[in-house]
């Protein structure tokens, strides 16, 4: 597989009048990865998207997709499939109509009734768009990204409205193309989505990128946390703690296996019941809180 990244961003600046949105941001996107880019509410991950998309013009700034510029629809679009939060299909077209007007646009071959059988629409070939569920919409909507097995797929919310299981289809298929080489760009308000399934993620506030690495890199950067309730009378602990607002002790750590070793020994020679226990690493989502504090 080429090490040439898919998607590079070199110092892109996007504003909206007086606002800018996007300020100075770089990263790239190697082949085959699922690359995550999260941030706040107004972060400007839509917004960067949308020009590495293709749909928006820069303010300054270089964006490469698979070399081109992503404004060069006729040699970038036929190798990216993009699932937006709002696709906007005509309410008057059928499923199979919708999905086979995609292919045209994007001229990707496939055939349709394979891709409605990916995402369980066979049974809703014929029905109107504007009679399908929101689930039954968001399905179609990740039908047209896939359509012809594009090499990059763009993901804005793939989950959203979906139940558990047509989540666990979507990601299985996420999966099968993975295997295939396909690279993936997520964005996500599921924060475990993103922990357990991408390669790398970013995370953007006020229109920078705050931080960027595997998760394993970002939760790092946080103490872990050992949390539990103490009886009354208990002597002194042997390790810094702090009480939390429902009055727990809350021990912050960045050597969590041996403090934790240390209070159960504790609380073993002193006859101490550790009542609620709780240790775990940092989630990203403390590490998501800590860059919009």
């Amino acid at each position: 597989m080429s090490t040439t990244p898919v998607i590079e961003v070199d110092r892109l600046n996007l504003t909206y009048g007086d606002f800018h949105a996007v300020k100075d941001l770089s990263f790239e996107v190697r082949p085959g990865e699922l690359y995550a880019l999260l941030g706040t509410n107004g972060a400007g991950k839509t917004s960067t998207l949308e020009v590495v998309e293709g749909h928006r013009r820069p303010a300054s700034g270089t964006v490469r997709v698979f070399g081109h510029s992503p404004r060069d629809r006729r040699v970038v679009r036929p190798r990216m499939g993009v699932m937006l939060q709002e696709s906007g299909f005509s309410p008057d077209l059928t499923v199979r109509e919708s999905v086979r007007l995609v292919g045209r646009l994007t001229r990707r071959s496939d055939d349709v009734d394979r891709v409605l059988d990916l995402v369980d629409l066979t049974g809703r070939a014929g029905r109107k768009v504007s009679q399908l569920s929101g689930g039954e919409k968001r399905r179609l909507d990740f039908a047209t990204a896939v359509y012809g097995t594009p090499e990059l797929i763009f993901l804005d919310e793939p989950t959203t409205g979906l139940d558990i299981q047509s989540r666990d289809a979507v990601w299985a298929t996420v999966d099968r193309l993975r295997e295939n080489g396909a690279t993936i760009v997520l964005t996500t308000h599921y924060l475990e989505e993103a922990q357990q399934r991408a390669d790398r993620i970013g995370l953007m506030h006020q229109g920078t990128l705050h931080r960027e690495g595997t998760v394993a890199e970002l939760t790092r950067t946080l103490p872990a946390v050992i949390r539990f309730s103490l009886p009354v009378g208990a002597p002194a602990l042997p390790l810094r703690a702090v009480p939390d607002a429902e009055g727990k002790v809350v021990v912050e750590t960045f050597g969590l296996q041996h403090d934790l070793h240390v209070l159960l020994r504790w609380a073993q020679d002193h006859a101490v019941e550790l009542q609620g226990l709780e240790a775990g690493p940092t989630r990203l989502d403390d590490v998501f809180r800590a860059i919009s504090n």
